[in-house]
């Protein structure tokens, strides 16, 4: 990796952002880049900070990390989210897949784990704490009778490859030349897939993908 990747921490906790500091920035391959103790300050820094990962805790005063991340997702704003949590219920999973997270890593795991996170969401892939993974697939399963009469629709085998990009996080423009076709084309598919799995956008479709093990957690 040329650059370091760079990090913003947002934890309201000092002593866990200096620990989780020092570990990733220990072989260079990440910089932290700012520190927020809350979510107001996390947005306000962001606007000023260059950042390719946020790592976000949800317990937060001051906007927690589920209103940060639903804020960033509204307005659109490009950047890669991992939620670093002691939180391991499935609810709170479940709810911020349903946002839009890139990563979701419990506090308690090794460094190993975190940094093969932050790596896997700068890449544009989606990582799932494994042990949490199965209860994910469960929960979506649960709560998915609105998607179930679309479970009849068969997509088409180029379909199923734009849905797996799109869970990626691929844009049109970046699928149409993943698969080398026109853009109009990936349009044409993303339009059936939305029709086909009775959903109204991107987030939605990862989702879908997720839950139908179109795509790896982690």
């Amino acid at each position: 990796m040329n650059k370091p990747i760079r990090i913003m921490i947002a934890d309201d906790h000092s002593m866990v952002r200096e620990g989780i500091k020092q570990l990733l920035e220990l072989d260079g391959d990440i910089i932290v880049v700012a520190e927020a103790n809350n979510g107001k300050q996390c947005l306000e820094l962001f606007d000023e900070k260059r950042t390719d990962v946020l790592l976000l805790d949800i317990n937060m005063p001051n906007l927690n990390g589920l209103q940060v991340l639903q804020y960033l997702r509204e307005k659109k704003i490009n950047v890669k989210v991992l939620i670093l949590t002691i939180h391991n219920e499935v609810e709170y999973l479940m709810r911020a897949v349903e946002i839009g997270v890139n990563g979701y890593v419990l506090k308690d795991s090794d460094s190993a784990v975190l940094k093969k996170a932050i790596f896997s969401v700068f890449r544009g892939e989606t990582f799932i704490q494994p042990e949490l993974a199965p209860l994910l697939k469960s929960k979506m399963n649960e709560k998915s009778s609105s998607l179930d009469g679309s479970d009849n629709c068969i997509l088409t085998k180029r379909e199923i490859e734009v849905l797996k990009l799109i869970a990626e996080g691929l844009f049109n423009k970046e699928i149409a030349y993943t698969l080398a076709i026109s853009e109009k084309t990936v349009k044409n598919h993303v339009s059936n897939i939305f029709k086909k799995i009775n959903v109204s956008d991107r987030t939605q479709a990862a989702v879908y993908a997720i839950r139908n093990s179109f795509v790896e957690l982690f």
